[in-house]
């Protein structure tokens, strides 16, 4: 993977008279799934995942190219009410802004599931004018399956979804159909990415996206929150090795000490995790170290969360 993107050079011309491209919103409320299904689309362990809702914090491009067309996804952290902190509030408008920028937007939601933050999502598309698909996500848990079909009437009956597709991410079932439908709606035009090409972020970013991965995996109730992942280094050394030094951003002391655990024991077993996963993504040996310091009311400073990569 490259750390820096070359887009537009080798795409002068369609690779197929019918070659379709365009970028897609999958767009939903907290914990339905978006992550995984971004990753599932594009075969690549992009969107880090948990099962904590408010994981995804960045706008983040995933590419999946085919003989048929080239779907630039876009995952958008999940639009949720109550944004009390300046942190979330600008999820929140990073998240309006992205769904303002496509050519179609794909609502996720679970199975059976229709809540008032999945009604204010629709609400923001339809305000948008945006082309919509829905994905029922979850079905492999959806214990009457039969029960689904009511359900999806009567949502179809008062919202305009062009199509309607039952996914789940996790098993990878009814994503082929789905793939199919997107690229028939994105206009004709050439490629923007090269065919190997599964995102415009550095692995600068994807490793701190890592980390954070592990303290919303390993940390208990609302710590995960007060956290965020900073790099202060990253480099390939002579041997082969990347040497990246992180910092992982707290908001109290006393959180500092409970990421740090007895001893370093978590704090270790965090850099052990994020490490490995490092390796496999990154396809070569990675030297990891952590440092955790306090930075007082990061969420609500909108100095640090620029600094962060918090932007709109």
């Amino acid at each position: 993977m490259n750390d820096e993107l070359e887009t537009g050079a080798d795409a002068a011309a369609l690779p197929r008279e019918d070659f379709r491209c365009g970028l897609v919103a999958l767009a939903g409320r907290p914990n339905v799934g978006k992550s995984t299904l971004l990753n599932a689309l594009i075969g690549f362990r992009l969107s880090i995942v948990s099962p904590r809702p408010q994981t995804t914090r960045h706008r983040i491009l995933g590419i999946a190219t085919s003989e048929a067309g080239q779907i630039l996804y876009v995952d958008t952290p999940g639009l949720h009410r109550g944004a009390k902190r300046a942190m979330n509030r600008s999820l929140n408008r990073a998240a309006r802004a992205a769904i303002g920028e496509v050519d179609l937007a794909v609502q996720v939601i679970e199975a059976g599931r229709w809540t008032d933050e999945d009604e204010a999502l629709y609400a923001a598309l339809d305000e948008q004018k945006v082309p919509r698909l829905l994905a029922i996500n979850k079905v492999d848990l959806a214990k009457d399956k039969a029960a689904l079909l009511p359900f999806v009437a009567e949502l179809s009956a008062t919202h305009a979804f062009e199509a309607v597709h039952y996914v789940s991410a996790l098993k990878r079932k009814g994503l082929e159909q789905l793939e199919r439908d997107i690229l028939a709606r994105l206009p004709v035009q050439p490629p923007v990415f090269g065919e190997d090409e599964v995102t415009d972020r550095s692995e600068r970013f994807l490793a701190a996206e890592m980390v954070r991965e592990q303290l919303m995996l390993r940390l208990d109730q609302e710590l995960p929150y007060a956290t965020t992942v900073e790099i202060e280094q990253f480099s390939d050394r002579p041997d082969g090795v990347a040497e990246i030094h992180a910092v992982i951003w707290v908001e109290r002391d006393g959180q500092k000490a409970i990421v740090i655990g007895q001893g370093g024991a978590q704090l270790k077993a965090i850099g052990t995790s994020a490490r490995r996963i490092m390796e496999k993504t990154f396809e070569r040996k990675v030297f990891l170290k952590l440092w955790v310091k306090v930075r007082e009311g990061w969420v609500d400073d909108e100095t640090a969360l620029k600094r962060f990569g918090y932007t709109d």
